[in-house]
């Protein structure tokens, strides 16, 4: 039934079918997936006192107290003060605008030197290597 051997190469194919398509599901539903989670928990750790937010049901307020201990917030919110602690997974979204500083010029100077210095270090490093090989040749 399978003299001319084509049956044995037939489950190669089927294997490699359901590795790819594992390969797909993988980039398209799961890693995608696990970024935003990692993005989200990396935004809930980093609240600080003052951010203005929004819960997952929609209450918008500003933190007044953290309670790391519980893994808890206080927020104050509208004009009446309310104040109500939640969990930190209840953060829908930071609504603070952070500014992150400009960099400077000195900092862009130093950069410079840094890339320049490596470039020469690397420059260096493939004269070296180019009289090693021929010192053992």
């Amino acid at each position: 039934m399978f003299g001319n051997g084509e049956g044995a190469g037939g489950s190669w194919w089927i294997i490699l079918v359901y590795i790819g398509l594992f390969a797909v599901l993988y980039f398209l539903l799961i890693r995608p997936n696990s970024k935003k989670k990692k993005k989200e928990q990396e935004m809930r750790n980093n609240i600080a006192i003052g951010d203005e937010i929004t819960t997952i049901g929609g209450i918008q307020g500003r933190i007044i107290a953290l309670k790391e201990d519980e893994d808890a917030f206080v927020i104050e919110t509208g004009p009446d003060r309310t104040k109500m602690k939640f969990k930190k997974w209840a953060i829908s979204s930071v609504d603070t605008v952070k500014d992150i500083p400009a960099p400077t010029k000195e900092d862009k100077l130093k950069e410079l030197q840094e890339k320049r210095e490596a470039k020469k270090a690397a420059k260096q490093a493939a004269k070296e290597e180019k009289e090693a090989r021929k010192n053992n040749q």
